[in-house]
């Protein structure tokens, strides 16, 4: 009877721990002494993300574990890269601003957009890549009751996930720190962490999550991070171009803003991702790319490495001092006359001569391009499409001069350099200009 008393303890005992291991999620967020830490499989799992879903081969090399997508349009693929090179996946779910209320009102339109997302997250939920799911990216969060019927489809989509997948947490971005944000995202969402999209300001991060932590102290993710974004008053030229730092000045940046600005050891932070981890359209098409169209890296790539694994960066490609157009730089506000011939010259950090080798690498080869300024935006988004380059300028290229004729057309413009190591590094710069007709 003992023996049959035990053995009913036992199986008891068996089932109780059995049912813990199957409830327990595969990620969750879990605060222990007054720290936060993510999970993922019975893991702590610290973010070292970038943001951007190539050269996931490239990533995994240089430590990192995670990235971020904005939309669900190649999620089958991306979910199936990431599995190859054992990186996480935090999922973007598109959903209309909040100020689209003619959208919200509409109840067919609303209906619809839940069911398509539910159908999404139940297909995917399984895949051992999915790290959490981020509904919208960069929403207002207003309070006026105005804004109910975006609240109601939002919460909907919040509940519906944590229903169907319990197994992942549930996040949404803002742009930088922002209190009426937090408040309301607190007071009127159901998420489980906050995540912020913030640049030039986080040099405020940490100030302000201290400052606010008596209110709101949970957990939150960096989503973005990296170089100042064109807005965050970057400087600009005589007729509004946005001057853009070379891609060693970048490196440096953010190299800076890793040791000095980022809350490293905020026991609310669960990780980070650098912006942007391949190459896109905005603005210019190198100003936040880490790579070019080709998979050749930037001195960034290393840097961003280097705060993956705690190493220093060993960085041995080519570096740029500056750049002169006509002996001036973006700053001086370069006017040039329609078909005249121009002058541009590439300063290196080192002394280095193309096809020979230097102190940092051997500089093999420059590219030089002539883009008109891309202004256009649609909707106030910015053109994700490069424009054409301005064909048949260039007279003649040796070592790090150039001699080129302006172009005909008025307007401003941008002069791109691209330095090639033979280790595949590079390093960019450009300077606008702006053409006068001549009569």
């Amino acid at each position: 009877k003992k023996l049959q008393v035990i053995i009913f303890c036992l199986l008891i005992f068996s089932a109780c721990s059995s049912d813990k291991s199957v409830s327990e999620p595969k990620v969750s967020i879990k605060k222990e002494n007054g720290k936060f830490t993510l999970y993922r499989n019975g893991k702590p799992f610290y973010i070292k993300g970038a943001a951007g879903d190539t050269h996931l081969d490239e990533l995994s090399r240089s430590g990192g574990n995670a990235i971020r997508i904005w939309d669900t349009i190649h999620v089958d693929s991306i979910l199936k890269k990431a599995n190859e090179n054992g990186i996480a996946v935090i999922v973007g779910l598109p959903i209309p601003e909040s100020n689209a209320m003619f959208y919200y009102n509409d109840t067919a339109k609303v209906a619809k957009q839940f069911r398509d997302l539910k159908k999404l997250v139940n297909k995917h939920k399984n895949d051992p890549a999915v790290l959490m799911w981020c509904v919208g990216n960069e929403l207002t969060f207003p309070f006026k009751p105005s804004y109910n019927n975006f609240y109601k489809a939002f919460n909907n989509i919040v509940d519906m996930i944590h229903e169907d997948d319990p197994d992942h947490p549930v996040t949404t971005t803002m742009v930088n720190f922002q209190r009426k944000e937090v408040f309301n995202m607190k007071v009127r969402t159901n998420v489980d962490l906050i995540s912020f999209n913030i640049f030039g300001r986080i040099n405020s991060l940490n100030s302000d999550l201290k400052n606010f932590a008596w209110f709101w102290d949970g957990a939150y993710l960096i989503t973005e991070w990296g170089i100042d974004g064109p807005w965050e008053g970057t400087p600009q030229t005589a007729w509004s171009a946005y001057i853009e730092p070379s891609s060693t000045q970048k490196a440096a940046t953010i190299l800076f803003r890793h040791k000095e600005q980022m809350p490293l050891n905020d026991p609310r932070s669960v990780g980070s991702f650098i912006f942007f981890w391949g190459q896109k359209q905005e603005t210019t098409h190198t100003w936040y790319s880490l790579f070019d169209d080709q998979g050749n890296e930037t001195e960034a790539v290393e840097i961003v490495s280097s705060t993956f694994t705690g190493k220093e960066p060993l960085y041995k490609g080519p570096k740029i001092k500056t750049m002169h157009l006509e002996g001036k730089e973006a700053k001086d506000n370069i006017l040039l006359k329609s078909a005249a011939t121009v002058n541009a010259e590439v300063f290196m950090e080192a002394n280095e001569t193309v096809g020979q080798a230097g102190v940092q690498s051997t500089v093999q080869s420059i590219k030089w391009e002539i883009y008109p300024e891309d202004w256009f935006k649609r909707d106030n988004i910015n053109n994700i499409r490069r424009p054409k380059p301005v064909e048949g300028l260039i007279l003649k290229s040796t070592g790090f001069k150039l001699s080129f004729v302006a172009p005909e057309k008025e307007g401003p413009y941008r002069l791109f350099a691209t330095i090639y190591d033979d280790d595949g590094h590079i390093a960019t710069s450009n300077t606008p200009f702006y053409v006068l007709a001549t009569q």
